[in-house]
């Protein structure tokens, strides 16, 4: 159905008159961008006070996480003080190795130092719930209760310690503070207070192992002074580090979190609070471990998004108004040129001379105006510039290719070589001699009677004679193996071809390294093309583009491309200190050279 409307439609547009086709287009383009314009503008000022909102209360967790930290650190400072104390140290040690039942050192002398210590380094207090110190038998004293350790401060229970997780994990800390969000003397997760737990170690003999146990408690009221809140947003601070199940170490509005309900883990408390349309925010305590959360609720703060989604949709109505008005006018200033240049387009292609190509009235000097202008003197210079180009191209990869090889072409005159040869022969100077005239052969090669193709087999006597050179410079360092089949050696390629690839391997892959070294040449014939491989087992190159630097591979690249164009490959592979391998691969003709 909705398919065969849409058919319906395009059929009456194409019978329609190109202006109303146009006023047409102009609708469906305008009206369906400023509908979705209006509908993403509400959605971004909805997500923009959501982003802002949650970057706001980010920073506000962020700063009351570290005012936690420094009030935290004040309790981890005390405890450091406290076991700074030569004479509570002395007194732990005494306690602990009287093995009666009746406790003779930790008393209320040891109270009363414990309060002097804490008044002498002036630490506020107004925080603290109690100050618990415990030797290693667990007989405790307490400053700031009036009983002795809660539940464990008699003989019966104190030894019930070893058995409690929050003791366990005191050990495991070993001798750092442990911080848990309930007070683990009470027995109780109702309690107002939570506790920070140290095991004792003498720092001046580690190796005793634990001399004590000190236990402060704090009044969950410390987390006042971290943070700031209101009526619309709830504030929770939860341990689930320490224990199976989540506990709620401070709760800002308890109202808010009684109607939402707490999970079995905090991350299920989360997704209560986002199911219930809160937006929520988080930050981890570095110092306790525990996670504070920030959750407003979703209404509250978007209550002004829905005026300005009101005032959107007004502004994209008006604009589609004036759209439409405008589009009605535009149209018919678009359309007549488009008629004009139609009429002259028809008449070219009907092969009318440029002459001819006239129009009623003249174009008006705007985009399509100059479109038609151009037209004419478009066509009348097509065809002068298409062959002017073809000619153009076919001369200048011409000129590159006789410019390439004109660089590398030798210009030395081998007829005063063969004389230095004949006159070594005469000084029996055999290696000058060899040297000369290993010289004077590969020049004559090079010059190759002024041709641009030479045999395979005169491109390896030239690579030949190289390598005698090479040998004589070099004190036999290097080995040459080559290894072309017989078929393709009178086969007529460009000269100057492998040469150059052999002296780079020579030069760059092997000169550096270290004792001998191979190059291997090797060349076959595969159905229409042509296979040689130049490889050697010098230093190789982490990077291929630096062969685009040297003059040699980069020339015997260009010189392949601009001979062979698309049919020819070349390839280099190579590894750090194990060598590098160049192939070259492009179509054979069918002239053969003179053997």
């Amino acid at each position: 159905m909705k398919l065969g409307l849409l058919r319906s439609f395009s059929g009456v547009l194409r019978q329609s008159r190109i202006r109303r086709r146009f006023f047409s287009a102009m609708i469906l383009v305008s009206l369906p961008p400023l509908i979705i314009l209006g509908y993403l503008s509400f959605n971004v000022a909805k997500e923009t006070l959501v982003d802002n909102h949650i970057e706001r209360n980010s920073g506000y967790l962020q700063t009351a996480s570290e005012v936690t930290d420094l009030l935290m650190s004040n309790i981890i400072n005390m405890n450091r003080i406290i076991l700074s104390s030569e004479e509570l140290r002395d007194e732990l040690y005494a306690s602990g190795a009287n093995e009666g039942n009746k406790q003779e050192f930790l008393n209320v002398r040891t109270a009363n130092k414990l309060q002097n210590i804490v008044v002498a380094n002036l630490f506020d207090t107004q925080n603290i719930e109690s100050i618990c110190l415990f030797d290693r038998n667990f007989r405790s004293v307490c400053y700031g209760r009036s009983e002795q350790a809660g539940n464990y401060g008699t003989d019966e229970t104190r030894m019930q310690i070893v058995n409690t997780e929050w003791y366990s994990e005191a050990v495991r800390a070993k001798g750092k503070e442990v911080f848990f969000g309930y007070n683990v003397l009470e027995k109780s997760l109702e309690s107002n207070s939570f506790s920070s737990v140290k095991l004792l170690r003498d720092p001046n003999r580690l190796s005793q192992g634990m001399i004590g146990l000190l236990v402060i408690n704090i009044n969950k009221s410390i987390f006042d002074q971290a943070v700031i809140g209101s009526g619309q947003n709830g504030f929770l601070v939860m341990d689930a580090f320490h224990s199976p199940e989540p506990i709620t170490v401070y709760d800002l509005s308890p109202e808010l979190t009684a109607s939402i309900g707490l999970g079995e883990s905090i991350d299920e408390t989360v997704d209560r609070l986002q199911d219930a349309e809160y937006i929520v925010s988080q930050i981890t305590n570095a110092t306790t471990g525990w996670r504070f959360i920030d959750y407003v609720e979703m209404k509250t703060l978007l209550s002004q998004s829905d005026r300005i989604g009101a005032m959107t949709l007004l502004i994209a109505a008006i604009m589609a108004g004036i759209a439409l008005l405008v589009s009605y006018f535009v149209s018919g200033t678009v359309t007549r040129p488009l008629l004009q240049l139609k009429k002259m387009i028809v008449d070219w292609a009907k092969g009318n001379p440029m002459n001819s190509l006239t129009i009623s009235e003249p174009f008006a000097a705007d985009e399509v105006g100059v479109i038609g202008q151009t037209f004419q003197r478009m066509v009348v210079t097509n065809q002068q510039l298409s062959e002017s180009l073809l000619q153009s191209q076919l001369k200048e990869r011409e000129a590159e290719l006789r410019s390439l090889l004109s660089q590398i072409k030798p210009h030395f005159l081998y007829n005063t070589l063969d004389s230095i040869y004949f006159m070594a022969l005469l000084e029996e100077k055999k290696d000058i001699a060899q040297m000369a005239l290993s010289l004077s052969e590969s020049f004559k090669l090079s010059l190759n009677k002024g041709k641009e193709h030479i045999p395979v087999f005169k491109e390896l006597k030239h690579i030949e004679h190289y390598m005698i050179i090479q040998s004589m410079r070099y004190d036999n360092r290097f080995q040459y193996v080559e290894d072309v089949e017989e078929e393709i050696k009178s086969f007529e390629i460009m000269k100057l071809l492998l040469q150059p690839l052999v002296e780079n391997a020579m030069y760059h892959g092997l000169e550096p390294k270290e004792g001998e070294g191979i190059i291997h040449l090797t060349g076959r014939r595969d159905g229409e093309y042509l296979i040689f491989t130049v490889s050697d087992n010098g230093v190789g190159m982490d990077d291929i583009q630096k062969t685009e630097q040297g003059y040699g591979i980069s020339n015997v690249r260009e010189r392949l491309s601009l001979f062979y164009g698309g049919l020819s490959k070349f390839t280099i592979r190579s590894k750090v200190n194990e060598g590098t391998h160049i192939e070259l691969r492009f179509p054979h003709q069918d002239r053969k050279g003179d053997d």
